[in-house]
């Protein structure tokens, strides 16, 4: 699955390095996927959406068009406004569509943008979240699914600290919300990434 993914011994655009050897960051942020990544990643995301799923068609299989159609609509084009396009993995020239592990194959319709995001864009980003999980939840509460119920929330509470962990230590979209990169390491990726680096410090003046 290499070659649907960018070239893991290649920095990134935004790098001012020549190579990855010895980068300092190299095993705390990543910068390159595989499709390991991107399987580790549907295997948390997944589950929630199963059985969301599963106590929607218990009431009317019809009803998971509306949200099978806000889900890609947020998370195909609404998420990487508001969100990936500040990701420097968002600025890889001659690729059309993104290739990391979340949002992977989105069209890539709007410029980079380097920099943190704004109120507004946070505010758009929660409340798709927001819809997106409280659609199903509405059907379980209403069809009085209560086992489906319980189990949909602890899978969504488990989905967060899994992401929390596993992916959003180590992602170098320090713009999401969601990230918790260390201080240090981002200082580090800075440093190699000038074109990042006064974007943020534009924003934090």
């Amino acid at each position: 699955m290499s070659s649907l993914f960018l070239d893991p011994k290649r920095p990134l655009s935004t790098c001012s390095s020549t190579d990855c050897q010895d980068c300092p960051v190299r095993d705390h942020l990543q910068c390159h996927f595989c499709g390991k990544d991107l399987v580790q990643f549907l295997f948390i995301a997944l589950p929630p959406f199963i059985v969301g799923g599963m106590g929607i068609v218990h009431l009317n299989g019809w009803y998971l068009v509306p949200w099978f159609v806000l889900c890609l609509s947020y998370f195909g084009f609404v998420e990487i406004r508001v969100m990936c396009s500040h990701c420097p993995h968002y600025a890889e020239p001659g690729t059309k569509s993104l290739q990391c592990w979340a949002n992977y194959g989105s069209p890539k319709l709007w410029k980079y943008r380097p920099g943190p995001m704004s109120a507004g864009e946070k505010r758009v980003f929660f409340v798709g979240l927001v819809l997106i999980a409280g659609y199903p939840l509405a059907f379980l509460v209403l069809g009085m699914q209560w086992l489906l119920l319980a189990l949909f929330l602890v899978l969504v509470v488990v989905m967060g600290a899994a992401m929390h962990t596993l992916m959003c230590k180590h992602c170098m979209n320090f713009a999401c919300p969601l990230n918790n990169v260390d201080q240090k390491i981002r200082a580090d990726f800075f440093k190699r990434n000038p074109v990042v680096a006064r974007a943020w410090s534009r924003t934090n003046k």
